[in-house]
């Protein structure tokens, strides 16, 4: 991988941190934020010699399924439009497999971010102002399958 893929995978990172961040103040993951990663996957495209197709093709697709299965999951109140959006356009930046990775890691870590927020609303008193900031969960799975599959190997090990 080149210096450049590693600027832009920074530059994703910083942006999941920025959506974790808003998502936790406002409970919202700004559009601008959105499209701004989506703008930058054709980048990460070339830097990763992709080719049209089937390359590219695919990421398109699986971007595609994503929208559709997450909307269907907004349309019963389910996730929110902004999580939507996110998981649509990291499916633009990740191949399939480390796409289903992602999912399993933000299921995970979503479940988790789900229970603690129960608890801290019980005991707050506050159980039916309940609002779970699914965005770390995104982030925190995109981030983690990033970590795995792009940065040098022996570089988490210190």
């Amino acid at each position: 991988m080149n210096s450049i893929s590693y600027g832009l995978l920074i530059a994703l990172a910083i942006a999941l941190l920025v959506a974790a961040f808003t998502d936790i103040r406002r409970r919202q993951i700004d559009n601008w934020l959105n499209l701004a990663i989506a703008l930058g996957a054709p980048a990460f495209w070339w830097s990763q010699g992709l080719t049209l197709w089937p390359d590219i093709a695919i990421q398109l697709g699986v971007a595609l399924v994503a929208f559709g299965l997450f909307a269907a999951l907004f349309a019963f109140k389910v996730m929110g439009g902004g999580d939507v959006k996110l998981l649509t356009v990291l499916a633009l930046w990740i191949p399939l497999y480390e796409y289903m990775q992602l999912l399993l890691i933000m299921s995970i870590a979503g479940g988790v971010l789900t229970v603690m927020m129960v608890f801290w609303h019980t005991a707050r008193r506050q159980r039916d102002r309940i609002a779970i900031p699914y965005g770390v969960a995104i982030a925190f799975g995109a981030l983690w399958t990033l970590a795995i599959n792009y940065l040098p190997a022996g570089a988490l090990a210190a």
